[in-house]
């Protein structure tokens, strides 16, 4: 299974003075263990290293993704992502654009989506986007 992971997720996974037992950050555990493939996109990367102070740890971070999928971005994504945000606004749901751009990356690149944050859910009401059930 290709899996697309959310900042959400990652921001869980990572933290240092705790080890979170999140059941989305077991599941991302069962995932890499199991061998799937990860994927992240630029922007995922981004919100990812702009919350972390340390500089050791940000090169620490930026070098774990390094093992991972980085998905690069096209313009049929970015279009994908602006007809799925028509979709959804039609049918009453409201989300930010780079959560469009997420969601129409996982459908395009045929990855589920592991995330935390229930504007997904919405979206997937709406579209083929698949997430990774818990």
């Amino acid at each position: 299974m290709n899996v697309l992971v959310d900042t959400s997720v990652w921001s869980l996974a990572l933290r240092r003075k705790q080890q979170s037992n999140d059941e989305s950050v077991k599941q991302l555990r069962e995932l890499i263990a199991s061998g799937h493939s990860i994927f992240y996109l630029g922007v995922i990367l981004t919100e990812v290293l702009q919350g972390i102070r340390s500089e050791t740890l940000f090169k620490q971070i930026e070098q774990q993704f390094d093992a991972l999928e980085l998905i690069s971005l096209t313009k049929h994504d970015y279009v994908c992502a602006a007809k799925l945000s028509q979709v959804c606004r039609q049918a009453g749901i409201n989300a930010s654009t780079i959560d469009y751009l997420i969601a129409a990356a996982a459908i395009e690149h045929s990855c589920s989506l592991l995330t935390t944050d229930k504007d997904f859910e919405y979206i997937a009401t709406v579209s083929p986007l698949s997430l990774v059930k818990s």
